[in-house]
């Protein structure tokens, strides 16, 4: 993306001369209102729910409200680098588009629209093993841009060692392997509407196009599609992994491994002595555990504990330049940004998306700076307070 991401607040206000405003506010923290009113129930309820109550997503949200920033002065902070790497991949900023599964729910060209964007914003998608489309036609519209793939992990091991010789040939250069989602959460806005897309066929084209899987079927999908989900339904839920299988996926992947959903110290520290690149500190948005502590919460010590030996990532709760700027500070070498850019892409596809991640990156490009630092390497624990 050339130039700082701040110049995007100078194009909004220059097109605002010419009576153009941005197709939806750029207030993260608002999107979700204006997308609840333009969105179906059911695929609204599927991206905004959480498990229970919603108590974890609270927590998520109420973490960040405990940390407040201190700002520096003249810091010489006009121009600004906020460009990083993390683990081989060149990214524009310190962001990376969370895997969201089933997008062409929320946008009929679901995650080949957001992997255009991602490419054009010069920041890497993960992918989602649950995406509407194929892996390699993801690949295709993310064009030069960088991608990572993310495992929901396979029963079957010839399917698993596939779908990761798949992801190696289209270009994903780093796996993410979700583990806190190994059966799905009680999740009230899905079940009260009897809602879940795989079993309509949606979010499993991966599955659906792999010859590993497609092996086990008595006929194609598209001549048996209730046999097809059900085999589906049954090979990537209801089975929790060990940490002695680890082994398995550096077996079939010779890139960075990653797992997601790291909440217990003792549990970053297993990672990294599993020889793991890095971990993402996570709840899933506070969509699989109920009560559950805010994943900021735990960034701190996980990162005392463990980021000398492998890398920290962060997600769960970000939703503003603010907040990227906080898990920053705390250690985080990255975030990866979920729920805003999904609502983007309901409300306004590919542009929408645009839209939603420039937004951040303006935001935190312009707190950066007028908090006093050039660099996100400049952030340290010191640039906030406790409150």
């Amino acid at each position: 993306m050339p130039g700082q991401p701040a110049q995007y607040q100078n194009e909004i206000y220059l097109h605002g001369l010419a009576d153009q405003v941005p197709p939806f506010t750029t207030d993260a923290t608002l999107v979700e209102s204006v997308a609840r009113e333009r969105m179906a129930p059911g695929p609204f309820g599927y991206v905004s729910g959480g498990a229970g109550c919603g108590d974890t997503m609270r927590a998520n949200r109420a973490a960040f409200g405990r940390w407040r920033i201190v700002p520096r002065m003249l810091t010489d902070a006009t121009t600004r680098d906020v460009a990083t790497t993390v683990l081989g991949t060149p990214m524009a900023a310190p962001v990376l588009l969370a895997p969201v599964g089933v997008q062409s729910i929320v946008h009929p060209d679901g995650e080949l629209a957001t992997a255009r964007a991602a490419a054009a914003l010069g920041v890497p998608m993960v992918l989602s093993t649950a995406s509407s489309y194929p892996l390699e036609e993801v690949a295709d519209a993310n064009g030069a841009g960088q991608r990572w793939f993310q495992l929901y992990w396979p029963n079957e091991p010839e399917v698993c060692a596939s779908l990761l010789h798949r992801a190696k040939l289209a270009g994903y250069s780093a796996l993410v392997v979700t583990l806190d989602t190994w059966t799905l959460a009680w999740r009230p806005r899905d079940l009260d509407q009897a809602y879940l897309p795989f079993l309509r066929g949606t979010g499993v084209a991966n599955a659906f196009t792999d010859p590993a899987f497609l092996a086990g079927l008595a006929k194609p999908p598209e001549e048996d599609q209730a046999m097809a989900v059900l085999r589906w339904v049954s090979m990537f839920t209801g089975q929790d992994k060990r940490w002695d299988q680890l082994p398995f996926l550096r077996e079939h992947w010779d890139g960075p491994i990653v797992l997601k959903g790291i909440q217990h110290v003792d549990d970053a520290r297993r990672a990294a002595d599993a020889g793991m690149d890095g971990i993402v500190v996570s709840n899933h948005g506070g969509r699989q555990v109920d009560g559950a502590i805010g994943a900021l919460e735990v960034l701190p010590e996980i990162v005392s504990a463990v980021g000398d030996r492998l890398t920290v990532l962060f997600d769960s709760g970000v939703r503003t330049g603010a907040d990227l700027l906080k898990a920053l500070a705390l250690g985080a070498s990255a975030v990866l940004l979920g729920r805003p850019y999904v609502y983007g892409l309901a409300l306004a596809g590919e542009d929408g998306v645009r839209h939603a991640v420039r937004s951040l990156l303006a935001e935190f490009d312009l707190t950066l700076g007028l908090s006093g630092h050039r660099t996100p390497a400049d952030l340290t624990p010191e640039s906030l307070r406790h409150a």
